[in-house]
C-alpha cells in the first residue's frame, strides 16, 4: 500500500543579490513549501528600502490595473502563474504605455466632460423650446416676476388650483417637468410660497441661452454633434491602442504580479545585512535535483542543508506536522480534493487515495446504472478533459466524470436500462446470457415486480450490498492496523476498537453471522469467548493501551470512571459496527429506486404517445432530472458512506497539507 511522500527539510543561507532570483525558482518549481508561516511581526509601514521597493511595485501593478480596465481589455484569468518577474526592459515597457495611456486618459475625460456640458445644455434648451421670445427679455420685465425651474409632473394640477388666478403655469418642453410661472411684482411671495409647497426647484437660465430660441438650439445642436465626434475619434483611438497593445499589457500584469510576490515575500525573510536564512520542506525525490538547479543558478553562492523529518526538532517535539504530498496520476488525483476536504493524512502514514477512487467509482455505478445516463458522464468528462466546456473549478474533476460515466453504463448493461427504456439493450442482453445458458433479459433484474424471484434478487442486491460495505470497513481497519504497526502505536494496535481488538470483534461477527444464516451453524462456546474477548479490550481498554505505552497511571481517572466510560465505549462499539455494517444497505435502496424512477419515466412516456410528441418531453426532461438531480444525491450518499463509514476506521487524527509556494495572478500569497 502507498504511503505518503517523502518529505525533507532544507535549509538556505542566501546573499542579498540572489535572493529575488531563488524565491523565483522556488515559486516556479511548485515543489517548495515554507517551514513556517510568514512573520507577523514585519512593520510594513517602515521606510526601509526593502518596503518602498514593495509598496513601488505595488503602486506600479495597480496602475497597470487601472490602465487595462480604462482600455476595455479583458482580464485573464486568475491562477498561477508561470512566468518571470519583470525585468529592465518590462520596467521600460510599462513606463512607455503608463505615460501613452495617461495622456490618452487626460484627453479622454476633458472631452467627455465636454460633451456632457454640451448635452445637458441642449437638453435644457429643448425644455424651453416653446418660449416666443428672446431669453435675454427675460431677465428686463418691469411687471412680471418669473419663475423658471423643475418639479414632478403630478403636482402641476395642484398647483395652479392652489394659485388660482395669481399667476400663470405655463409647461416647458415634453415631460411638463419644466415650468415657466409668471405673475405680478406683487405676487410673487404668494407664488414662491406655493411653489415651494409643490416641490418647485428654481433653475437658471444657462448663459448658452442668449437670442431666439431656434438659433440657441441651433448652435447648441452642432456643438453638440462636433463633442461627440471628437469623443467618437479618442474612443477608436482608445480601442486601437487596446488592440495593439493587449498581449503587452497582460503580460506586464503577470510579470509585475510574480515580482510584487517575490517582494512581499523577502520582507518576511529571516536576513542579516547581506544574507538572507530560508527553511522548507521539499520531496524527497526531487530534492537532489532542486538543490543542483539553486547552487547552478546562484553560480556557487548558496549554502544548502538537508534534513530528514526525524532530524527536525520541531517535528520530534510535535510543534510542527511536516506537510503532505500525495502523488498519483490523473485519475487517482482527481479524488484528492475529496481527501483533504476531510483532513490530510498523518505523514508516513497509508495514502486512501487509490481506495477512494475505486470505492467511489463501483458504488456510483452500482447505485446508478443506465447505460444512456452514464454516457452522459462519460462524454461529459471527455469534453471537460478536452477543455471543449469549461465549467470553472470542475474542470479538474473530469477524470471522476469519466470514471462515474463508465461504471454507471457498465451496471445498465447489466441492469438492461438505457435511458430508462427497458427493451433497448434486450438483444445485448440475450447475447451474454447466451454464453452461459438460456438467453433473457435483462441479465439482472432490478425492477421490483409480483414475481418470486424479484423478491430473491432484491434480497440478493441488498446481501451484495452488505457484503460491499464489509469490504470497505475491513479495508479501513487494515489501513489502521498498518498505520499504528508502522508507527509504534503500541496501545491503540492492540487494544483500539478499530485495533486488533475491534476488528477481530467485527470480523468474526460478520463470519459468525453467515455461518448461522448459510450453514446452519449453531453457536459454541469458542465462538461466545472469541467474541466476549475481543468486545472486552475494543470497549476497556483504555487501560492496557496505556500499559502497552508505557503510561501510568495505568488508571488515569480512577475504576469508577472507567468502568462508566467502558460501557460507553460497549456500546458504541456494538452500534458503531452494526451501523457501519447496516449503512450499505443505502446502496441497494438507491438501485432499486433508480430502477423504479426509470420505469417511471418510461410509462409516463408511453402514456404520452411513446417517443414522439409530447411523449419525448416526457423523456428528455424526466432523464434529464434524474441526471442532475438524481447523480447528485448518489454521489452526496457515496460521499457520506466513504466519511462516516470508511475513513472513521483509521483518520483519528488528521496532518498537514502539503502547499508549495506559487504565484497567482492577483498578488494570491
Amino acid at each position: 500500500m502507498a504511503r505518503t511522500t517523502e518529505m525533507r527539510l532544507v535549509e538556505m543561507m542566501i546573499l542579498k543579490q540572489d535572493v529575488s532570483n531563488v524565491i523565483e525558482y522556488l515559486g516556479q518549481s511548485g515543489e517548495f513549501q515554507f517551514q513556517s508561516k510568514k512573520h507577523d511581526k514585519i512593520d510594513l509601514n517602515s521606510n526601509t528600502p526593502e518596503n518602498v521597493a514593495a509598496k513601488a511595485g505595488e503602486a506600479f501593478l495597480d496602475s497597470l490595473q487601472k490602465v487595462r480596465i480604462f482600455l476595455g481589455i479583458p482580464d485573464r484569468e486568475h491562477g498561477v502563474l508561470t512566468c518571470s518577474a519583470a525585468n529592465d526592459k518590462d520596467r521600460d515597457d510599462a513606463a512607455k504605455i503608463l505615460a501613452s495611456v495617461e495622456s490618452l486618459t487626460k484627453r479622454f475625460d476633458e472631452q467627455t466632460e465636454q460633451t456632457n456640458r454640451v448635452r445637458d445644455a441642449y437638453k435644457e434648451a429643448l425644455a424651453f423650446s416653446n418660449l416666443q421670445l428672446a431669453y435675454s427679455e427675460l431677465e428686463n420685465l418691469s411687471f412680471l416676476s418669473l419663475r423658471i425651474g423643475k418639479i414632478h409632473p403630478e403636482n402641476i394640477q395642484s398647483l395652479k388650483d392652489n394659485i388660482g388666478g395669481r399667476a400663470v403655469i405655463v409647461p416647458l418642453g415634453d415631460d411638463s417637468s419644466r415650468i415657466l410661472a409668471a405673475s405680478t411684482k406683487k405676487g410673487r411671495f404668494a407664488l414662491d410660497t406655493e411653489l415651494k409647497k409643490a416641490g418647485f426647484v428654481s433653475m437658471e437660465i444657462p448663459k448658452d441661452f442668449k437670442g431666439i430660441p431656434a438659433d440657441v438650439l441651433e448652435t447648441l445642436k452642432n456643438e453638440k454633434l462636433e463633442a461627440e465626434r471628437k469623443l467618437k475619434e479618442l474612443d477608436e483611438e482608445r480601442k486601437n491602442y487596446a488592440e495593439t497593445h493587449k498581449d503587452l499589457i497582460l503580460h506586464l500584469l503577470e510579470a509585475f504580479s510574480v515580482s510584487v510576490q517575490i517582494a512581499n515575500i523577502e520582507l518576511h525573510l529571516e536576513a542579516t545585512a547581506m544574507v538572507y536564512r530560508l527553511t522548507g520542506w521539499v520531496p524527497a525525490s526531487c530534492c537532489r535535483t532542486f538543490i543542483k538547479h539553486l547552487d547552478s543558478l546562484t553560480e556557487g553562492r548558496i549554502a544548502i542543508r538537508e534534513y530528514l523529518p526525524s532530524e527536525v526538532p520541531a517535528v520530534l517535539s510535535g510543534e510542527e506536522q511536516v506537510p503532505v504530498k500525495l502523488n498519483h496520476g490523473k485519475f487517482v488525483q482527481s479524488f484528492e480534493r475529496m481527501i483533504f476536504s476531510y483532513g490530510a493524512p498523518v505523514y508516513g502514514t497509508i495514502d486512501p487515495t487509490p481506495f477512494v477512487a475505486v470505492f467511489f467509482t463501483v458504488l456510483f455505478g452500482i447505485m446508478f446504472g443506465d447505460f444512456g445516463q452514464g454516457l452522459i458522464f462519460l462524454m461529459a468528462g471527455i469534453l471537460m478533459a478536452r477543455k471543449i466546456i469549461k465549467v470553472g473549478g470542475w474542470n479538474k474533476f473530469a477524470p471522476i466524470f469519466i470514471a462515474i460515466g463508465i461504471s454507471s453504463s457498465i451496471m445498465g448493461l447489466m441492469t438492461g436500462e438505457f435511458f430508462s427504456n427497458e427493451t433497448i439493450l434486450e438483444p445485448f442482453a440475450h447475447f451474454v446470457t447466451g454464453l452461459f445458458g438460456e438467453p433473457r433479459a435483462p441479465i439482472i433484474k432490478m425492477m421490483p415486480s409480483s414475481d418470486p424471484h424479484s423478491i430473491s434478487v432484491m434480497f440478493k442486491v441488498f446481501g451484495i450490498a452488505v457484503g460491499i460495505g464489509f469490504i470497505i470497513n475491513s479495508a479501513g481497519l487494515v489501513i489502521n492496523l498498518v498505520n499504528k504497526f508502522s508507527r509504534r502505536h503500541w496501545g491503540t494496535f492492540l487494544f483500539g476498537k478499530t485495533g486488533i481488538a475491534g476488528a477481530v470483534f467485527f470480523w468474526y461477527i460478520i463470519i459468525f453471522a453467515v455461518r448461522i444464516a448459510a450453514f446452519s451453524h449453531r453457536p459454541a462456546l469458542y465462538d461466545w469467548i472469541v467474541i466476549g474477548v475481543s468486545l472486552f479490550f475494543a470497549a476497556f481498554g483504555e487501560p492496557f493501551e496505556r500499559l502497552a505505552d508505557g503510561k501510568r497511571p495505568v488508571i488515569e481517572n480512577g475504576f469508577g470512571s472507567f468502568f462508566i466510560t467502558g460501557i460507553v465505549e460497549l456500546i458504541e462499539v456494538i452500534s458503531g459496527y452494526m451501523s457501519n455494517t447496516v449503512s450499505f444497505l443505502r446502496v441497494g435502496a438507491f438501485a432499486l429506486a433508480h430502477a423504479v424512477l426509470g420505469y417511471i419515466i418510461n410509462t409516463m412516456t408511453e402514456l404520452c404517445g411513446g417517443a414522439a410528441g409530447l411523449g419525448i418531453l416526457v423523456l428528455i426532461a424526466g432523464n434529464a432530472v434524474v441526471v442532475v438531480l438524481e447523480g447528485m444525491i448518489v454521489a452526496i450518499q457515496v460521499i457520506r458512506l466513504q466519511y462516516y463509514e470508511f475513513f472513521s476506521k483509521f483518520f483519528n487524527e488528521t496532518g498537514t497539507e502539503f502547499v508549495p509556494l506559487k504565484f497567482y495572478y492577483g498578488n494570491k500569497i
